[in-house]
């Protein structure tokens, strides 16, 4: 069948860039909400969000109805990407083709916008959510935004990537586990948050979770393999940081070759998980797959 992936990834991006406007307005302190917004609204292809609401929607949601946690995981997205790029973890200078925003606001800045963040995305969605939600949907899903962040989430997933530079020992395990909590448990907290407040089944959302968990690790062996194959001004940020840092990678430790052959395995088994649903309502995140998996930056 034919699906526009361009064209439904442009509307919601639209969609979310003006929901992030409003969650995130400029007030005061002023120094702190610039910081906020200048790397919420910097751009970016908004991957998280759109694949929340094609969730959603895969279930018999809205958008609408997605909207508020779409937006809180972008923020913490976001925050994850603010608190990376500092001097005391990857130290990098651009970000969505942009000076990172330490390099703006300075780093005490960068740092407590991030925190900032987090704690609007969670506040985000205990407010902004629509009152036909049951109050027990919504206690999940702040609940998994939670667990998604913290040290059995994005954090832990962080700290392991950094205490494993220069590491020769990390095996493909250990590599897996990281990719697994830094990239893809926030993959995975998009579309199950979005199966739960589209009132999917358990049975949908055991398999929506499976999907993205092929998708989270996709996203990052995509990732290791363009750090090596682009450059910085294709990618939009710093190429080759990983081989700068002595960082664990998949073309490292299993060849370029087979981490290529490694994409498509992991392509084709998130695929596979959806083919329980209608194939229509299914496109748009049978070509997020595809869109993750071919992406050039």
């Amino acid at each position: 069948m034919e699906f526009d992936l361009n064209n439904y990834m442009h509307a919601k991006a639209v969609a979310v860039n003006e929901g992030l406007d409003k969650a995130v307005p400029l007030r005061f302190p002023e120094k702190l909400h610039e910081s906020m917004r200048y790397s919420v609204l910097s751009g970016g292809k908004r991957v998280r969000p759109i694949l929340c609401i094609a969730a959603c929607e895969l279930v018999g949601g809205t958008q609408e109805l997605a909207m508020p946690v779409a937006c809180a995981i972008e923020m913490i997205h976001v925050m994850s990407l603010l608190h990376d790029d500092l001097p005391c973890l990857d130290n990098d200078d651009i970000r969505r083709g942009k000076p990172t925003n330490h390099k703006v606001f300075g780093e005490g800045t960068a740092l407590l916008a991030g925190v900032a963040l987090l704690a609007v995305a969670i506040e985000h969605v205990a407010v902004s959510t629509s009152k036909t939600v049951g109050s027990d949907r919504v206690l999940r899903m702040v609940c998994g935004l939670g667990r998604t962040t913290g040290s059995q989430g994005v954090m832990g997933g962080q700290f392991l990537d950094l205490v494993s530079e220069g590491d020769a020992s990390v095996d493909l395990e250990t590599l897996e586990w990281i990719h697994n909590h830094k990239t893809g448990v926030l993959l995975e907290c998009s579309v199950v948050c979005g199966a739960i407040i589209g009132g999917a089944s358990e049975d949908e959302i055991w398999r929506i979770r499976r999907y993205a968990n092929c998708l989270g690790l996709l996203f990052q062996v995509v990732d290791d393999i363009l750090d090596v194959t682009k450059s910085s001004e294709e990618l939009g940020k710093t190429a080759g940081k990983d081989l700068m840092s002595d960082k664990a990678t998949y073309p490292k430790l299993m060849g370029l070759e087979k981490a290529n052959e490694f994409t498509i395995e992991l392509l084709k088994r998130a695929k596979g998980e959806l083919s329980y649903f209608d194939p229509v309502k299914a496109a748009p995140l049978l070509g997020l797959a595809d869109f993750i998996a071919f992406r050039q930056k």
